[in-house]
């Protein structure tokens, strides 16, 4: 069962923060349990990732092959802007209350170490369905081929296990896409609306985003990823928007598919759901498994001036090690 909530943080870590940073890490896990403890079919988890401006300022020795800041990327018509994260935090459960009380534990361990500089809480619309309309994660690898999507392997092995992450705040026009009807948005989509199933060939338009998010190999094999994306939205504010979150063993493939939206391809010169859906920020993070986040190396050197007083199939990352893997 795909879970109901979800919570986003992405937070700066002011200098000085890094000690009560490394400790509230390695003390994760057991928050987890703690608060999970109190309704276990809920099924609380955490990832938590780490941004590549701080890395070297909590971990000594090398650091993840990919990690590296998220990369602006400015097309003719649409910008994926790159905004400011060190940490993120994407806590999910079936009840918005489990993810409240983790977040506001993890929140108040970092308070005047680290800044909020964005949060979201994400929702579950229907039948796993975007504000848009439309079925979102249909092709999400499921068991062992989203274990090999997402886990970094030998290519990388002191960080074998662990993953990346790449968020994004997206809003939407709702007016205007309501406007074109929906037949116009099957074509913007790729797939139908009512059925969740993909265009033939010669009705699937180049610039639909089914068609430009299609990566492959030089040997002609789809790359997969994995979206954890969820809805979200304000009523008072008129704001209607998708949380992406996307998986990777490698973040090369998911910039490739953010290149081939906001880029355009042969074929299209964009996206066409970012006629009407615009990103508002843009962070790549590293997401390190339970073990290290526990016992990682170091703490790394800190200026002491600047240190603050006082102070079953599952996707195996982080403290999401007993979570599910399941289609968001």
């Amino acid at each position: 069962m795909p879970s109901r909530a979800a919570l986003f943080l992405v937070l700066t870590v002011r200098a000085g923060g890094e000690p009560v940073v490394r400790e509230l890490l390695g003390d994760l896990a057991g928050l987890v349990r703690s608060v999970g403890f109190r309704r276990p079919e809920d099924r609380l988890t955490c990832v938590a990732g780490v941004g590549a401006q701080v890395w070297g300022r909590l971990y000594e020795g090398p650091r993840p092959a990919g990690l590296h800041p998220f990369r602006e990327l400015r097309g003719a018509r649409h910008t994926a802007p790159s905004t400011p994260g060190d940490l993120v935090f994407h806590i999910r459960a079936q009840q918005a209350d489990l993810c409240f009380e983790l977040g506001s534990l993890v929140t108040r361990r970092l308070a005047g170490a680290a800044a909020v500089v964005d949060e979201c809480q994400g929702f579950t619309y229907f039948d796993q369905r975007d504000l848009l309309g439309f079925v979102d994660g249909t092709e999400n690898p499921e068991g062992n081929p989203a274990l090999d999507a997402v886990h970094i392997g030998e290519e990388d092995p002191e960080f074998a296990g662990g993953s990346y992450l790449i968020v994004q705040k997206y809003l939407h026009d709702l007016d205007s896409w309501d406007r074109i009807g929906s037949d116009e948005q099957e074509r913007v989509i790729g797939r139908t609306k009512l059925s969740d199933l993909e265009l033939p060939d010669g009705v699937q338009a180049p610039d639909s985003h089914v068609a430009v998010n299609q990566v492959v190999d030089e040997d002609g094999e789809e790359q997969q990823i994995y979206r954890a994306n969820m809805p979200f939205g304000s009523l008072g504010r008129g704001e209607y928007g998708t949380y992406f979150a996307g998986y990777c063993r490698t973040p090369d493939v998911t910039e490739q598919m953010l290149r081939n939206m906001f880029l355009g391809t042969g074929e299209a010169t964009h996206d066409r759901i970012l006629d009407f859906s615009t990103a508002v920020t843009g962070s790549l993070f590293h997401i390190p498994t339970a073990d290290f986040l526990e016992d990682g190396p170091g703490p790394a050197a800190v200026d002491a001036s600047l240190r603050l007083p006082g102070r079953d199939g599952s996707l195996g990352i982080g403290s999401l090690r007993t979570a599910p893997v399941e289609p968001e």
